[in-house]
């Protein structure tokens, strides 16, 4: 795509003398550095299709008001006629649909498209279904590729079927080789001959590859690792707007996302489709204890998007299911919902440290009736069970409790980020914030358009330089900042409604894509920076942006940094108090081949990432140069 350069350059600043920073050894915030997570939101099929790593699309013929009940992804083998049916003696009061299956001789069965195709490699896929019918043959399941019509695993599995139960069946399937592409697919046959009428009922249809740690009902394998690799801190859920619902009775409800999966009745989510509940409230704290990450709650404070709020004489009951829902989490086995976790297989309780009310409640005819009564109701019980908790408000700009934070969003043009690098040098330690949704989306000289969100598809360099000089704003203030997350987290390309975002993905894992803002993330994550210092300069902040700090945990000085529309080169003259002439430095330099550069799904990373090693001069002096629209840290290796 061909843009003009005043949409990309606008703010062009020459630099050609050198830019000389001295760093002090002291005197500036103590703080546990900024730290980089991720946001879990239930949108571009993120969750259930990407990385809940169930491979069975529409597996339980879940539905509502909003999304009914349908055979979506599932077509009939062998002529057979495929019917939903809700029985009287369903598999659960929790999934009341299932479907028929009526051949009229031979085989009969289904198949399932997976999520738009299926990843089939030499590995073990666990699966499992539930029927119900006199049935006295045996069950074919298979994979098999669409390309080629080849069989790449078959398991014979025999009939435990008793006349008027749901029996549940379990089988694994191994194929011999990879298959030339996703377009594969999953059957599930049986011979009609030996079924009661050629019929049988089949529901909660499910098959897992191998999972993050190898968990039960767990994560896709490559995402995880994509997080894992640039070294998250904490993790905000269950989303933003998906924790809201799109009215109150769809809101989501963290006691319907536990136990067996035939008990989880799933629900509709506000990004078009339904989804099964699968990845509930334990699969995301597993999600934590995996990737070592601080867990950020979110709990429904009483707004739904359609504007709906609850009154002030009901709020307490949904007081109270926030607190059963911590007491689930934290509480010991003699506690109701404590005991209730450890039967599900945790009787180690979690820790919670920090509670968000609501999501963006600011919006939607919510800030009056939160602002009055609806953040309060739930700040003040929760502090008054657990005092150690951090209650955030869900916007930034109220006025709150010493102690509570806020929660602020943005998402904008590269140059309004940049303008706002020192936004946060006034705020007060008093109340902390969390930078919880953070994205350039759309180029300069755009505007927002949240009608059409006619955003970039992917995230482009220029943008995600803009987002390293707010970051680095940020962290010069990571006292007051308890951390910042880019938001959404992923998208799956095959079916989306929101873009750019973090990661990018399909069906097949080896396509998995990180994106140019993910490098920003991974070279400031991996910088880490127990005290900022302060830092003298004659030159203003732009085109060169930059803090200074120490990690006091290896000794090491450190200077983040990132070059913004700058004419030339910006040469740097820099020093730190104490250190000395001959002290070596690492210096990591992130560019890219032009400003719109993006790393797309299947395609090559643009993103050059340059490590040079340098010494310090005459005087402790470092000498060095960034070019336009760089990302840098400089890591001193050596003892002062």
């Amino acid at each position: 795509m061909l843009l003009s350069k005043s949409l990309l350059l606008p703010l062009l600043a020459a630099c050609t003398a050198a830019v000389e920073i001295s760093v002090a050894s002291s005197g500036g915030n103590v703080t546990t550095n900024l730290q980089y997570g991720l946001m879990e939101e239930e949108i571009n099929h993120c969750g259930e299709g990407g990385l809940y790593a169930e491979l069975i699309r529409n597996r339980a013929f879940q539905g509502s008001s909003m999304y009914p009940s349908n055979l979506d992804a599932w077509v009939p083998v062998n002529g057979a006629t495929l019917s939903l049916k809700n029985l009287n003696d369903p598999l659960s009061s929790a999934l009341p649909t299932s479907v028929n299956v009526k051949g009229s001789k031979g085989l009969a069965g289904l198949t399932n498209l997976g999520w738009w195709g299926i990843d089939v490699k030499p590995q073990k896929y666990t699966g499992s279904f539930y029927v119900k019918g006199t049935y006295s043959g045996s069950f074919t399941a298979s994979l098999q590729s669409a390309t080629t019509g080849k069989v790449l695993a078959s398991a014979k599995i025999a009939s435990r079927c008793v006349a008027d139960e749901w029996v549940q069946h379990n089988f694994i399937l191994v194929p011999h080789s990879a298959a030339p592409d996703t377009n594969n697919t999953f059957s599930l046959t049986f011979d009609t001959s030996k079924a009661e009428g050629g019929a049988l009922d089949f529901n909660l249809i499910s098959l897992f590859p191998p999972t993050w740690n190898n968990r039960p009902n767990g994560l896709r394998r490559d995402l995880m690792q994509a997080m894992k690799d640039f070294g998250p801190k904490f993790l905000r859920f269950p989303g933003g707007n998906n924790l809201e619902g799109n009215t109150i009775p769809f809101r989501w409800k963290w006691n319907e996302t536990i136990g067996p999966l035939k008990d989880r009745p799933g629900r509709p989510t506000t990004w078009g489709y339904e989804e099964t509940g699968g990845m509930g409230l334990v699969e995301y704290m597993e999600w934590c204890d995996d990737l070592g990450l601080e867990p950020i709650l979110a709990v429904w404070s009483g707004l739904a998007l359609n504007g709906d709020v609850i009154p002030e004489d009901e709020i307490h009951l949904y007081v109270q299911d926030a607190l059963n829902e911590l007491e689930f989490l934290m509480g010991s086995v003699d506690t109701t919902y404590g005991a209730w976790r450890a039967k599900i297989g945790h009787p180690e309780p979690w820790v919670i440290k920090y509670v968000e009310v609501g999501n963006e409640d600011n919006l939607n005819n919510g800030q009056a009736s939160y602002e009055a009564y609806r953040f309060k109701a739930f700040y003040d019980a929760i502090k008054a069970k657990y005092p150690d908790i951090t209650v955030l408000a869900s916007y930034v700009g109220m006025t709150l409790p010493n102690g509570a934070g806020g929660d602020y969003h943005t998402y904008d043009i590269p140059d309004n980020f940049v303008s706002h690098f020192g936004m946060f040098d006034n705020y007060s330690e008093e109340n902390p914030i969390l930078l919880g949704e953070i994205a350039v989306v759309t180029y300069n000289g755009r505007t927002i358009n949240w009608g059409d969100r006619e955003f970039s598809l992917y995230p482009f360099w220029i943008g995600s330089v803009a987002e390293a000089v707010f970051l680095l704003g940020a962290e010069r203030n990571a006292n007051k900042i308890i951390g910042t997350t880019y938001a959404p987290g992923m998208i799956n390309m095959d079916n989306f409604e929101w873009s750019p975002t973090f990661m990018a993905f399909n069906s097949d894992p080896d396509q998995t894509t990180r994106s140019t803002s993910w490098h920003v993330y991974d070279l400031f994550s991996h910088s880490h920076m127990t005290n900022t210092l302060p830092a003298k300069s004659s030159d203003n902040y732009g085109p060169l942006y930059y803090v200074a700090g120490v990690d006091s945990s290896t000794n090491s000085q450190i200077f983040k940094a990132a070059v913004y529309n700058s004419t030339a080169d910006v040469p740097v003259s820099l020093t730190f108090d104490g250190v000395k002439a001959g002290t070596p430095a690492e210096l990591t330099v992130l560019t890219a081949p032009n400003p719109l550069a993006m790393n797309e799904v299947g395609g090559p990373n643009v993103v050059n990432s340059k490590v040079t090693t340098l010494q310090a001069g005459k005087n402790g002096v470092f000498n060095f140069s960034l070019p336009n629209l760089s990302v840098a840290v400089l890591k001193t290796t050596g003892k002062k």
